[in-house]
């Protein structure tokens, strides 16, 4: 990487790539209409959270705006801490503090499903002892498309095959921002580089155990059959805007159906029978939530086992996301697995 590449000028928004200053100049209008003053940013050392670095510290030279960027550290791997510090060495060129918090917890089953957890709970603390109420991540096209790809694969509905929110809640004092979503990886890493002249590579993309890991690489074989990601991308966003319209009726619903008592969720049996199945999964993740605190729905395989497992006569308990669920009069109560 020559010294040119690797020490663009940030102040000027990428002016000197036309490609690269429209990419800002649109992640600006975004950041315009949120209209906070402080940033919590979500590093990880990859080409998409680097370049989510960059145009942050572009956007600072136009708005008097306070990131503050959070590197989590799994402790998943042997040198994940080395690898940690690495990538806060390369911020440090550019004048970026980073802060490093390694995760305390032994993650051994569903790992990437647990340290995306833990990775959100440790995000969240941090914005609430800094006061911060808007978490950026640097989720792009690519990944939208692969969560797609994923949850059609595990049979969700519509609700999931909408796949991520440009904007969601973490709980209830902090948003989640995801200003990337329509933006491509290519271009990501054309800023990474063009910025710090380097990017730190995780392992575990390469790993075929993991799904996702999986369906990455059917993006080449997809776009030679003529399967653009973009066109996808639109389907996208034409089923986020009926998901919309669903939630605006949930809303309304979860009121008349789900109540909670002490450290308890009641659901009225007799309304959840009368409902769809995809209604019936969207209350059963909205109830988990509303007790657990959880990020993610549970995922539609096993909400669709629960559902079936709760019409049956005999029912009496059963599992799932951590909440045990059984009958109490006429209501479906579920309460903390571990209390």
């Amino acid at each position: 990487m020559s010294k040119k590449n690797s020490s663009v000028n940030l102040k000027n928004g990428f002016k000197e790539f036309k490609d690269l200053s429209k990419i800002f100049s649109n992640f600006k209008k975004k950041l315009n209409l949120i209209n906070k003053k402080n940033f919590a940013v979500a590093v990880s050392g990859g080409p998409d959270s680097l370049a989510l670095v960059a145009l942050t510290k572009a956007y600072t030279y136009c708005q008097k705006s306070k990131f503050y960027y959070v590197l989590i550290n799994h402790n998943i791997r042997r040198n994940s801490l080395q690898e940690a510090k690495k990538v806060q060495n390369l911020l440090k060129k550019k004048q970026v503090h980073l802060k490093i918090i390694s995760n305390k917890k032994k993650i051994e089953k569903n790992i990437q499903g647990e340290a995306r957890n833990i990775r959100y709970e440790l995000l969240s603390n941090f914005c609430l002892k800094k006061n911060i109420r808007s978490l950026i991540t640097a989720h792009n096209l690519e990944d939208q498309v692969e969560t797609f790809l994923i949850r059609l694969s595990r049979g969700s509905g519509l609700r999931g095959l909408s796949a991520m929110r440009p904007k969601s809640k973490i709980n209830s004092k902090i948003d989640l921002y995801r200003p990337l979503l329509d933006t491509k990886k290519e271009f990501l890493i054309k800023i990474s580089k063009k910025t710090f002249g380097n990017f730190v590579k995780d392992p575990s993309n390469k790993n075929f155990k993991y799904l996702r890991t999986k369906v990455r690489k059917l993006k080449k074989p997809l776009e030679k059959s003529g399967v653009e990601y973009e066109q996808i991308f639109k389907s996208i966003r034409n089923l986020s805007e009926s998901r919309d319209s669903l939630d605006n009726f949930l809303k309304k619903e979860f009121s008349k159906i789900i109540q909670k008592k002490n450290n308890e969720i009641l659901i009225n049996l007799k309304k959840f029978k009368n409902h769809n199945n995809e209604i019936k999964m969207a209350i059963i993740n909205a109830s988990i939530k509303k007790l657990k605190k959880n990020y993610y729905d549970s995922r539609a395989k096993k909400v669709t086992n629960l559902i079936k497992t709760i019409n049956k006569k005999g029912f009496k308990k059963s599992t799932l996301g951590g909440c045990i669920f059984f009958k109490k009069g006429i209501n479906l109560c579920l309460k903390n697995e571990k209390l």
